[in-house]
């Protein structure tokens, strides 16, 4: 019989054409794995039991290029160094990986340098731009010169405030060709949000545009330039990218100068060079969401996150040099880290800047369409949002190269999947995928050999020992639990940006089961040893004891037409036999809606019977927005701290802190005999 959660699955001739196939095929033809571990989940299985083996595999497919005792021929035992250990006990002797060899991260990214196609770039506007990897390469030279030339090196910090364009790509290349670190955040993050993290890592170098585009409005980025760089001491330079205006006044910016002319007077530098560096030399500085304080930097590995991304893209995704890869996102959010990683696996990368709605909601899918996309990632919201604004990519546009659909940020909700087979394609791959800024990468994905089964991920990764453990610390299936990592991977953070101890990084990940990493997602894994993200742990709710997913409730009521979004917390108060909860549901309607009783009464309705009786909201509530962070995710905790009147500690994380407002005071919420 037919499982009726099966929504797609490859055929042979697919699978035996796929990358992991043919990894799996070769380690099997060499003895490294058995014959009977031929599906993806048995090589996930034997990956994470033999890791050190597995990540040289890896390193041998992927090609690395390095300094240092060929890997490839070298004991197994030295590829990973404190394996026996996940946290780091002290800086410096934590589980370290490839420890002998050195290497250079945009090495790999620019190793392709014929005429083929690395950057496309649109915007609202449609296409702005098209680099050969040729050209790219050209162009990180010239930046790399420049970069040197006013004193950056090895360690030295360069920072984007940046629109996602390929000047974006240029200098992070660039200053990863130096052994500079790169960090980046959009241009809609303010003045204190971009110096609450720039102003931690003082950066030599600040790249930014004069402005930017979203929702049809131009954003002039200037006056809050001039402020950013007035107070970050440590800079050296300041290069302006000229995005909205040919000629930007920079004369009120101290030692600005403009990006294009900074690449034209090193034109006799066409070749960049690479400096190799360990394994685990800083590359990148990614910060969390900062909602509960100053943000945390977190600083990642040039090896580790090249091993990952090949990993990732190579292997669960199926990407080649013949792919046409895009994911929305800003340069604010890991996933451009992961885009722009296409290019180590030779792909055409795609750039969009601008809102995912304007014009019109179909902007990205033409955009797909005229730059034959064959991977095309997004947001779960972004998905939802289609749904309900009835948008149907199958009826509108031509979506034969597309492949795969992946999504990230949030869990995708069930309905979701129908609306991606039913509405923009009946052949894609569709993989909802999950990790974190915190690892640079994801814990589950996908996999091009296997089913998609509705709101399921498809498997854990590849050398990633995720599992789910309740609450006393034993793993359970089939059952919601906090997903953890049990061994070293090679992507974890190296350090956390000023904590000399490490003792910010191991209370951030390994105090709540000592010395195994929790992610903070409450999750469960599946009868077909897949995995389903219930929501944040920390945003999960308890009434009466009974630990909720909020994912589970937003699921159902996002599927109601009125409601265009949701938002769920807990209350807690003093009852009159002691502390006690309930759950409480915000909803936005759409425009001219009204939250009726009978509307009430639907929503709590469809969740008793869709979920459980634990899972209905006491009190449900309209409001006119509902905050998010910059990167776009709805924030549980900020509203969990107003409704309390406890003070949401850092505002400037927020996209939208005056949302905050439609929550505070609310007389819906005084508890009372009658409530």
């Amino acid at each position: 019989m037919t499982d009726p959660s099966l929504l797609w699955k490859p055929s042979a001739r697919d699978i035996a054409a796929t990358r992991l196939q043919q990894f799996l095929n070769d380690l099997v033809a060499r003895g490294v794995v058995p014959t009977g571990g031929r599906d993806a989940h048995a090589l996930q299985r034997w990956s994470v039991t033999h890791p050190e083996r597995f990540w040289a595999e890896v390193w041998r497919a992927a090609g690395i290029m390095a300094d240092g005792p060929g890997t490839q021929d070298a004991p197994w035992r030295d590829v990973l160094v404190g394996g026996d250990r996940m946290a780091p006990p002290d800086p410096v002797h934590g589980p370290r990986w490839f420890t002998e060899t050195r290497l250079n991260f945009a090495e790999h990214l620019l190793r392709r340098r014929d005429d083929g196609l690395a950057l496309v770039s649109w915007n609202e506007q449609g296409p702005q731009q098209r680099l050969t990897y040729a050209t790219l390469a050209t162009r990180v030279a010239q930046c790399a010169a420049a970069l040197a030339a006013r004193g950056v090196g090895v360690g030295d910090r360069v920072a984007g405030w940046m629109p996602n364009l390929p000047e974006t790509v240029i200098a992070m290349l660039a200053a990863a060709s130096l052994g500079a670190v790169w960090s980046s955040c959009s241009p809609d993050f303010g003045t204190k949000g971009v110096l609450d993290r720039f102003g931690q890592i003082a950066p030599t170098v600040l790249i930014a545009a004069d402005g930017y585009r979203y929702a049809g409005k131009t954003i002039d980025c200037l006056p809050r330039l001039a402020e950013i760089v007035s107070a970050i001491p440590s800079l050296r330079a300041v290069w302006v990218v000229p995005y909205m205006s040919d000629a930007p006044a920079l004369d009120t910016i101290d030692r600005a100068e403009r990006f294009d002319q900074v690449l034209a007077a090193e034109a006799q530098a066409t070749t960049p060079a690479f400096g190799r560096l360990p394994f685990d030399h800083p590359l990148y500085i990614m910060y969390s969401s900062g909602t509960t304080g100053l943000p945390k930097c977190m600083v990642h590995g040039a090896g580790g996150t090249l091993l990952q991304h090949w990993k990732e893209l190579a292997l669960h995704t199926d990407v080649s040099a013949d792919d046409v890869l895009f994911y929305f996102t800003t340069c604010g959010w890991m996933m451009w880290n992961w885009l722009v990683s296409g290019l180590a696996v030779g792909a055409t990368v795609v750039l969009y800047d601008g809102a995912p709605l304007a014009p019109d909601p179909a902007i990205l899918w033409r955009m797909a369409e005229a730059e034959r996309v064959s991977v095309f990632g997004t947001s779960a919201k972004y998905l939802a949002v289609l749904e309900k604004e009835g948008v149907t990519p199958r009826t509108t546009v031509n979506l034969e190269a597309l492949r795969a659909i992946l999504s990230t940020g949030s869990p995708l909700a069930a309905h979701s999947y129908d609306f991606v087979y039913r509405d923009i394609s009946p052949s894609v791959r569709l993989c909802s995928i999950s990790g974190g800024t915190d690892i640079i990468s994801c814990f589950a994905l996908g996999d091009p050999t296997g089913a998609v089964y509705r709101g399921e991920l498809q498997m854990r990764g590849l050398g990633m020992a995720v599992a789910v453990w309740n609450d006393v610390g034993q793993p359970v299936e089939q059952e919601a639990g906090e997903l953890v990592c049990t061994r070293p991977f090679p992507s974890m953070p190296v350090a956390f940006w000023n904590d000399p101890d490490g003792s910010l990084y191991r209370a951030a990940y390994f105090e709540h089961f000592p010395g195994v990493w929790r992610h903070g997602d409450w999750a469960e894994i599946t009868a077909h040893d897949g995995l389903v993200i219930h929501g944040r742990s920390d945003a999960t709710l308890n009434p009466g004891g009974v630990r909720i997913g909020t994912a589970e409730i937003y699921r159902q009521v996002e599927q109601i037409p009125e409601v265009l979004e949701s938002l769920v917390v807990e209350q807690r108060f003093e009852g009159a036999d002691g502390p006690d909860s309930r759950v409480v549901l915000f909803v936005r309607l759409r425009d001219g809606g009204e939250l009726t009783e009978a509307l009430r009464d639907t929503i709590r309705r469809r969740i008793r019977e869709h979920t459980s009786p634990h899972h209905v909201p006491r009190v449900v509530i309209a409001v006119p927005d509902i905050p998010r962070t910059i990167s776009g995710k709805i924030t549980e905790l900020a509203v969990r701290e107003t409704i309390h009147g406890r003070p949401v500690k850092n505002q400037d994380a927020l996209a939208n802190p005056e949302a905050l407002a439609h929550f505070r005071d609310r007389p819906e919420l005084v508890v009372g005999p009658d409530r």
